[in-house]
């Protein structure tokens, strides 16, 4: 891949369907104009920073496995296998699952058959689990005709991307292209024909900056159906960062694919910067069109898209309801199709790149042996690019599309973290390798990113605990596996 396509993959990898969706979660948790730009910007600061940071590590360590191979070779191979194994357990088989699952979601703007409450095998309603003042549990866990659609993408895209990295790489940039311009459309439509002035006196004309202050008190809840409790400023919007670093999350993935990268030490720092750079100018201009055309509150009963509003757009569906507000039903078949457009090049995007990294942990002995054997005609991880498929699907039956995010972002923070760290270790370890970039801004800007997201990850496991828990202990369990591994790989 030249330096177009791996900024492709990194674009590509990012836009999926969260920039359409989230917002009105956010909106619901923040309940601020302000707030919600801010989720958005905090968000956007870390990317970037963290993007040039990983910058620095790919064009020292231009090798395929990409984040795993730069943990291993900075912290150990202990830590490259437990970020190898939650990537596969959780980070990325669970975003293609969220991504697939709300692929499905947008397909039901076409086909109101399809739904998340249209259930085709409703396996087990999981309980609630109440642990001191958090609540664990109350999912639906089964097969429904929305989950469906996303098993069905997961499989069909999983079997292309076995016929060669340039196959897939052509998808990647033909979708890429497709959902920028949608997103630049958005954007454009928005800000220069789609304000609504019911819209701007609600959340610009005096009320922009409402609940906004540090002393402001929002309420946030301990687990899904736990008890309501009020917080300050900054932790809601630590509780907020789910939703908008998930939808900007994924841009590492170009490292996963390194080693098929050309010229490596300048494409894919350069890509990295590009393509997180402009991704999240896009989002946030977005969400400025969103608080142009629509009112930030609403209510769920509401008999028209303005009585919504963000907070409650049907099925969180914001980007679909902004379209529909300026053109008509018409706009918000458009949108649907761009976003399921976006969904499509997405899923494609995580399929190819982190099939890499289990290829280049069975190449070290540290997971399914088999996992490691290239297709005989198309030279692809095709075993590897199977067994992520197989786990994948399995997530899309475990839960919602804000379930799976949610279970993803904690995990994603703590190896970034860790990666990050790593950047300074390798500073003191190795100072005279050779480092075609060097990060920008640091040791300060990394440094920031490592407090920002430690402090996030501390919120979430106390307010989001019935998803966060379960990520942490998938890390630790991962422990054991890799003696059991790294020994049998040593006998054989």
């Amino acid at each position: 891949m030249g330096l177009t396509s791996a900024t492709m993959l990194v674009m590509g990898s990012m836009i999926g369907s969260g920039i359409f969706i989230v917002s009105a979660e956010i909106a619901r948790e923040v309940d601020s104009p302000a707030l919600l730009i801010a989720a958005w910007a905090v968000a956007g600061f870390m990317t970037i920073v963290a993007a040039l940071s990983y910058g620095e590590l790919a064009a020292m360590m231009p090798r395929a496995g990409g984040q795993y191979v730069y943990l291993r070779e900075a912290l150990g191979p202990l830590w490259g296998f437990l970020y190898g194994w939650t990537l596969f357990l959780v980070i990325q088989t669970g975003t293609i699952a969220a991504v697939g699952v709300a692929f499905g979601k947008f397909l039901g703007v076409f086909f109101p058959a399809i739904s998340s409450t249209h259930w085709i095998l409703h396996l087990w309603k999981v309980p609630q689990i109440h642990v001191g003042s958090m609540v664990l549990g109350n999912m639906d866990v089964g097969i429904n005709t929305q989950n469906l659609v996303g098993i069905l993408l997961v499989v069909v895209l999983s079997v292309v991307n076995i016929f060669g990295l340039k196959t897939g790489a052509m998808i990647q940039n033909v979708f890429t292209a497709a959902k920028v311009s949608a997103l630049l459309g958005l954007a454009f439509f928005g800000l220069v024909l789609g304000r609504n002035a019911q819209a701007l006196a609600a959340n610009f004309n005096g009320h922009f900056w409402r609940n906004a202050g540090l002393s402001a008190q929002h309420a946030a809840q301990m687990g899904s159906g736990g008890a309501v409790v009020m917080v300050g400023t900054l932790t809601i919007l630590a509780v907020a960062q789910v939703g908008s670093l998930f939808s900007a999350d994924a841009w590492n993935n170009v490292t996963f694919t390194a080693g098929e990268v050309k010229n490596p030490s300048r494409n894919l720092p350069l890509s990295l910067a590009l393509g997180t750079g402009v991704v999240i100018a896009l989002y946030i201009a977005c969400n400025f069109v969103y608080l142009a055309v629509l009112p930030l509150d609403g209510s769920p009963q509401g008999a028209t898209i303005l009585a919504r509003g963000i907070k409650f757009a049907s099925e969180d569906r914001v980007g679909t309801a902004v379209m529909t507000q300026m053109l008509g039903p018409v706009g918000g078949l458009l949108m649907a199709a761009a976003i399921m457009i976006s969904g499509f090049g997405c899923v494609n995007g995580l399929i190819l790149s982190g099939a890499r990294v289990y290829y280049a942990m069975s190449k070290d002995g540290l997971f399914f042996r088999n996992v490691a054997k290239l297709h005989p005609t198309y030279k692809t991880p095709a075993v590897s690019l199977m067994v992520q498929m197989v786990w994948a699907c399995v997530l899309c039956i475990s839960g919602t599309y804000n379930d799976l995010l949610n279970y993803v972002i904690f995990a994603v923070l703590v190896f970034y973290v860790l990666t990050i760290v790593g950047l300074f270790v390798l500073r003191r370890t190795h100072p005279d390798a050779e480092r075609p970039y060097r990060a920008v801004g640091y040791p300060v800007l990394p440094a920031i990113y490592i407090v920002m997201a430690l402090f996030i990850d501390v919120v979430l496991l106390r307010y989001k605990p019935e998803f966060t828990w379960p990520g942490l202990i998938v890390v630790l369990l991962g422990i054991p596996v890799y003696y059991a591994w790294s020994k049998s790989a040593e006998a054989k």
